[in-house]
C-alpha cells in the first residue's frame, strides 16, 4: 500500500492538505541547522514549509513516480526504501516524515535517523489528523458502513488525534529503543480548512486503501459522500490537528 500513492501523483499533490507553516517553523527553531532529510517526501507536500523557510531539503521515497513529481517542485530526491538507503556520508540537522513514518520500521527507522543526524539534530514525524463537523461525520460513517461495511474501511476514515494515538505511541517507542535520542515529545498544531464538495471528493481517492478500491465501489462511495456533503450545504470546515512526535539526537556521531 505504501507504494500505491503514486498512481496519480499530480492528483495526490493537488488534493492532499498542506501543513501549517507554524509546524515547520517550530521544528526548525528547535534544531541546530537547516539541512533537512524528508523520509517519504512523496510529492513534496511535507517539505514545502521547510523549503519556504530556507532549508535545504533532500527527499527519500520508495516510489519513483512520487519522486519524479517532487523533483518538479524543486526537491532533490533519492528513490529507495529509507531503511536500505545509502546516505553516502551525508548528515542532517532535521529528519522529518510527514504522514509516512507509519510505513517505516519504527526501530530500524529511528536507528537510521540517528546515524544521519548531527548531534542535537531532531527527528520529527508528523501527521495531519482531522475531525469533520459532528453532523456530517455521522452521515459519512453511514455512507462508509453501507458501501464498505464488509471491509476495514466500513468504519470510515481516520479521525482526530485519538484515532492516531497508537501510531504516535509506536513512533515514540521506536525512538526510545534506538537509544540515541532524548525523550520524545508530542506537539500539536491546530488549524482549519474549508472544503467544497468537489474538493473533498478529490481527497477521498488519495487515502490509503481507498485508492485501491474497484472503480464501481469507489464511484458508489464518492456518490454517497457527495450527497451527504450536499445535504450539509455543499461544503464544510475541517478541523485539523497536526501532531508531531519529536526527539533530539543526544550523542555525537
Amino acid at each position: 500500500m505504501a507504494e500505491s500513492f503514486g498512481a496519480d501523483a499530480a492528483a495526490y499533490h493537488q488534493a492532499r492538505p498542506n501543513y501549517p507553516q507554524a509546524l515547520a517553523d517550530r521544528i526548525i527553531a528547535a534544531s541546530p541547522g537547516r539541512d533537512v532529510l524528508d523520509v517519504g517526501i512523496g510529492t513534496g507536500i511535507s517539505a514545502q514549509g521547510f523549503q519556504s523557510a530556507g532549508c535545504r531539503v533532500l527527499g527519500v521515497d520508495v516510489d519513483a513516480r512520487m519522486a519524479e513529481f517532487a523533483r518538479s517542485q524543486g526537491f532533490e530526491v533519492a528513490v529507495a526504501k529509507f531503511e536500505d538507503w545509502n546516505p553516502s556520508g551525508r548528515t542532517f540537522d532535521i529528519v522529518i516524515a510527514g504522514q509516512t513514518w507509519h510505513w517505516i520500521d519504527p526501530v530500524a527507522g529511528a536507528a537510521k535517523a540517528a546515524r544521519v543526524l548531527r548531534s542535537g539534530g531532531q527527528i520529527a514525524a508528523f501527521w495531519n489528523t482531522f475531525q469533520f463537523p459532528p453532523d456530517l461525520a455521522g452521515s459519512l460513517r453511514a455512507v462508509h458502513a453501507r458501501v464498505l461495511g464488509d471491509t476495514p474501511f466500513g468504519r470510515g476514515m481516520f479521525a482526530g488525534p485519538d484515532a492516531y494515538s497508537p501510531i504516535f505511541d509506536k513512533t515514540a517507542d521506536g525512538i526510545r529503543h534506538a537509544g540515541s535520542f532524548g525523550e520524545p515529545e508530542q506537539w500539536r498544531t491546530d488549524w482549519q480548512r474549508t472544503y467544497t464538495r468537489d474538493e473533498w471528493l478529490a481527497v477521498v481517492p488519495t487515502a490509503g486503501g481507498l485508492n485501491q478500491l474497484p472503480d464501481d465501489k469507489l464511484g458508489e462511495l464518492l456518490a454517497g459522500i457527495g450527497a451527504a456533503i450536499d445535504a450539509a450545504g455543499g461544503g464544510f470546515t475541517m478541523t485539523y490537528a497536526a501532531v508531531t512526535v519529536i526527539a533530539a539526537r543526544t550523542d555525537a556521531t
